[in-house]
C-alpha cells in the first residue's frame, strides 16, 4: 500500500504543478479519479481484464490507442510537436523535407481555443475530409508562461493570418481567400460592369477605401453564390489554421521599411541571413548537370522556375559561381521585376513592391496610435480580425463597437514574419502583421531530412540530421 501511496503522491504534485503551470484549477475535478485509480479503486478502469478473450483482446489495443492518442494530444499542446518544411519559402536556411522538432515552451503554449480535436489532425480528417475539432466550447486566447518572448530574426512557427476566410472546394484548399478571389474577382466584375476601373491615385482616401470595399464585396458575392465551382466560404478558429514557418525580421513597435531588397528597422538595417536568396535572369548556354546543382544547392523545383519564367532563386554563393562560369551561363542580372498593388494592405495604394515597401509601424500590446482614412488599411484587420472589434466606415467616419473613433490602442503584440527566399515567399509583404495569439513555438532542431529531388536512402541529407535551428543564421 506504501507503494501505491507514493506513486499517488508523486503524480499528484506533477499534476498540481501542471495545475499551477497553466493556471486552470478547474482540473482539480480531476483530482478525485487520480486518487481512486491509485488508492480506493471503486472504479473498475480495466474491467475489460476479467471478460472473454475476445473482449479482452479488443479492449487492450482500444486502451492502449486511447491512452496514446490523450498524450499524444497533451504533449502535442504543452510541449512539442513535429513540423515538415512544406515549401521552398525558407530555402536555403531550411530546405524543402526538412523535419523540426518544435518547442512550444520557448514561446509559452497556448490554451487551445478548440480544445475538442482529433490529436495528429489540424483541422481536417484525413480520407474523409471533414472537420477534425468541434468549435463548442471555444475559449479566449490565452498563453502560458514560456522560456521567453520572440526575438528578432528567430525562426518562429505560426498560424496563417490570413486563413480566417476561405473556400472549401478540395483544390483551392491553399488559396488566399483575399488575394486569389475576393478582391481579384471583385475588380474583374467592375470592370465588366463599368468598363475599366477608376483611377484611384487621384481618388482622396474615403473615396478610395469606398472602392474597395465595393470590390470586396462584389467578389465575395460571386463567390457566395457559386458554391458548385467554390463550395462554402468558410472560416477557421485561429489555432486551426495552417502552419507557416517564417522568420521573423520585425517586432512589436518597430517601423520597420524594405529599401532595395533590405530590411531596415528603425532606420537601422537589419542583418540578413547568410543563405538569404534572390531570383536573377539567367540564361544558359547549355544544361545544367545534377552535380553543379547539387553543389550550389539549386532545387529541381528552381529549375522548373527557370525553365518556365527565366528566373532563379540562388544564394549570393552560386549568384557568384554562376557569374564566373563563363562556358555556362550567357546572362545573370537580379530580378528587378515587381508589381505593386500585390502587397498588403490590398485596400490601399501605396506603390509598395516586394524590394521596396514601407515605411509600416508595428503595432504593439497597450500602445495607441492615431487613426484616420489613411492609415485604416494597415490597421483594419488587426482591429477587426484579429482583435474582434465592431468597424464600420460612414462618410469618411470610422466607428469602433458603434463609437467614433479617432484612436486605438491595441490589445496584442504583432511581428512581421519574412521568408529567407525573398522573391518566391508568401509572407507579411502580402497578408500582413502576425498577431502574437497565432505563434505557435519555435523550431529547436531538424530530427530528420530528405531531399524531394533524390529517391531513398540517397536522398537522405545526412549533415542536416540534429542540427540546431538557431545555428542557422
Amino acid at each position: 500500500m506504501k507503494v501505491q501511496w507514493t506513486k499517488f503522491i508523486v503524480v499528484l504534485v506533477l499534476y498540481l504543478i501542471f495545475l499551477f503551470w497553466v493556471k486552470s484549477w478547474l482540473g482539480l475535478i480531476v483530482v478525485p479519479f487520480i486518487y481512486d485509480v491509485y488508492i480506493s479503486k471503486k472504479i473498475k478502469w480495466q474491467w475489460w481484464k476479467e471478460a472473454e478473450s475476445v473482449t479482452r483482446f479488443i479492449m487492450s489495443w482500444v486502451d492502449a490507442l486511447v491512452f496514446a492518442l490523450v498524450a499524444v494530444y497533451f504533449i502535442n499542446l504543452f510541449f512539442f510537436q513535429n513540423y515538415v518544411i512544406p515549401s521552398s519559402s525558407l530555402e536555403k536556411s531550411l530546405l524543402t523535407g526538412d523535419y523540426l522538432f518544435v518547442s512550444k515552451v520557448s514561446y509559452g503554449p497556448r490554451i487551445p481555443e478548440t480544445p475538442l480535436t482529433m490529436p495528429l489532425t489540424q483541422h481536417t480528417m484525413p480520407l474523409v475530409n471533414v472537420k477534425s475539432y468541434i468549435e463548442w466550447p471555444h475559449w479566449d486566447y490565452r498563453r502560458v508562461k514560456g522560456l521567453g518572448n520572440v526575438q528578432l530574426n528567430d525562426i518562429v512557427v505560426f498560424n496563417y493570418p490570413a486563413g480566417d476566410t476561405l473556400v472549401n472546394e478540395e483544390k483551392y484548399a491553399s488559396y488566399d481567400y483575399y488575394a486569389n478571389f475576393a478582391y481579384p474577382l471583385g475588380h474583374d466584375i467592375y470592370v465588366q460592369r463599368y468598363g475599366a476601373t477608376p483611377d484611384l491615385t487621384k481618388m482622396n482616401d474615403v473615396a478610395r477605401y469606398e472602392y474597395f470595399e465595393k470590390i470586396y464585396a462584389m467578389g465575395t458575392s460571386y463567390v457566395k453564390q457559386n458554391p458548385a465551382e467554390f463550395g462554402d466560404v468558410i472560416s477557421r478558429p485561429t489555432d486551426r489554421r495552417e502552419n507557416y514557418v517564417k522568420r521573423c525580421v520585425g517586432l512589436p513597435g518597430q517601423t520597420l521599411q524594405i529599401k532595395n531588397h533590405i530590411v531596415y528597422l528603425d532606420g537601422k538595417a537589419n542583418k540578413e541571413p547568410e543563405n538569404v536568396q534572390y531570383t536573377y535572369k539567367v540564361k544558359l548556354k547549355g544544361e545544367m548537370t545534377q552535380e553543379l546543382m547539387d553543389e550550389l544547392g539549386i532545387t529541381n523545383e528552381d529549375m522548373l522556375m527557370l525553365n518556365q519564367s527565366g528566373c532563379i532563386p540562388l544564394t549570393k554563393r552560386a549568384y557568384n559561381a554562376l557569374k564566373a562560369n563563363k562556358n555556362l551561363v550567357a546572362n545573370i542580372s537580379y530580378n528587378s521585376d515587381a508589381s505593386t498593388g500585390d502587397t498588403y494592405p490590398l485596400n490601399a495604394v501605396t506603390g509598395w513592391t516586394r524590394d521596396n515597401y514601407g515605411p509600416l509601424w508595428i503595432p504593439k500590446k497597450g500602445a495607441t496610435i492615431k487613426l484616420d482614412m489613411k492609415n485604416l488599411p494597415m490597421y483594419e484587420r488587426c482591429i477587426k480580425v484579429y482583435e474582434k472589434n465592431e468597424l464600420k466606415v460612414n462618410k469618411g467616419q470610422i466607428y469602433i463597437n458603434g463609437k467614433l473613433a479617432h484612436s486605438y490602442t491595441f490589445k496584442m503584440d504583432y511581428y512581421w514574419m519574412m521568408g529567407d527566399n525573398r522573391h518566391n515567399s508568401a509572407d507579411s509583404r502580402y497578408w500582413g502583421f502576425v498577431p502574437e495569439d497565432h505563434i505557435v513555438g519555435k523550431p529547436i532542431f531538424i530530427w530528420w531530412s530528405h531531399s524531394p529531388d533524390h529517391n531513398g536512402f540517397s536522398g537522405i541529407r545526412w549533415s542536416r540530421l540534429f542540427t540546431f535551428v538557431d545555428n542557422i543564421k
